[in-house]
């Protein structure tokens, strides 16, 4: 646009210049001026009202993309021009070219996916052979520390088959009235043998508290923060879990241990998924993936997951069970 401005006005000073210096041309100054007034003043009109068609195309794109959805190929504006419809048949090459490339990225993960599930379920296989073998020597000392190492496999193997479960949390999902301290009494009964081996108390406070969530996914994420509070717990320590009812009837569990704490500067980073800290690298164990998958799951299913450090070591972890779940508020509303 700005070229043509240009163009036109040096056309039009070109033109005063032949009118001006031209003698066969006998024109009056006021009529040059109303000359060029005129031209001007048509060519004004004109820009605008090219600008404004030219334009049209590109404005309804930009509102597109400011307000992208899923069928945004077929929102496209109309072309005015063959350039716009050029764009046009470009961006639909490209979204075809990136769906092609997403489904077959889709087909990997899953075969993948599908692939670790199998394992998952193979592997299991022998390792409940191998409990059989545990539980028929019970006074046995070495089968005993052997036990303790084989909870460890069998803790990273089920948190591996839940991580493959993951993305379609909302397809295996029921909910049901759950006693959280029931929950956390199981899941402490199937870590026995760990806290044995590290001589690991574990002490309960409070009464039974109904929530309605679901169970084996809520069961999941008391999993791994039990992990996290024997993992960093000293031999001798007392892990402490505590059930309590608030006065606006939400629940809360709290989970407390003994180990060296999170430092604050940590604090608002142990959710992120690879995160270690300064503790994850001094005992060279963690993954950085517990907590962060504690909190997608509870994120998912209406649970809110916090850590707060203590005030000179330790580390309690909370979780709140709302009175009303709101992941079944959420999906109640999307089948309304």
């Amino acid at each position: 646009m700005k070229s043509w401005m240009i163009m036109v006005l040096l056309l039009l000073g070109l033109t005063d210049m032949l009118l001006l210096l031209d003698h066969g041309i006998t024109i009056q100054l006021e009529s040059i001026v109303y000359l060029n007034a005129l031209y001007l003043l048509s060519c004004i009109i004109f820009f605008l009202w090219r600008f404004r068609r030219e334009t049209r195309y590109y404005r309804a794109l930009r509102a597109l993309a400011d307000d992208i959805q899923d069928d945004w190929v077929e929102a496209l504006p109309e072309p005015d021009f063959a350039r716009d419809e050029l764009v046009n048949q470009a961006l639909r090459a490209a979204d075809l070219f990136y769906k092609q490339k997403l489904a077959e990225s889709n087909t990997a993960l899953r075969l993948e996916n599908d692939y670790i599930a199998s394992w998952v379920h193979e592997i299991k296989a022998p390792l409940t052979a191998m409990k059989l073998t545990i539980e028929g020597h019970p006074r046995d000392p070495v089968m005993s520390r052997i036990e303790a190492e084989w909870l460890r496999v069998y803790l990273l193997i089920d948190r591996q088959l839940y991580m493959s479960r993951l993305p379609a949390l909302d397809k295996d999902y029921v909910l049901e009235p759950c006693g959280v301290r029931g929950m956390a009494k199981n899941e402490v009964r199937d870590m026995a043998s760990w806290c044995m081996e590290k001589n690991i108390a574990v002490e309960f406070e409070g009464e039974e508290a109904d929530v309605v969530t679901d169970r084996k996914w809520c069961r999941f994420i008391i999993r791994q923060i039990l992990m996290n509070a024997v993992k960093y717990s000293p031999g001798g320590g007392t892990i402490r879990i505590s059930v309590s009812v608030l006065p606006d009837g939400h629940v809360l569990l709290r989970m407390t241990d003994e180990g060296p704490g999170i430092p604050a500067h940590d604090l608002p980073r142990i959710f992120e998924k690879g995160f270690t800290g300064g503790n994850g690298r001094i005992h060279n164990a963690a993954t950085g993936l517990g907590l962060y998958l504690a909190r997608s799951v509870a994120d998912k299913i209406g649970v809110t997951i916090e850590a707060k450090a203590g005030r000179s070591e330790g580390t309690e972890m909370r979780m709140l069970f709302t009175a009303r779940n709101g992941f079944e508020a959420v999906r109640s509303e999307k089948m309304e």
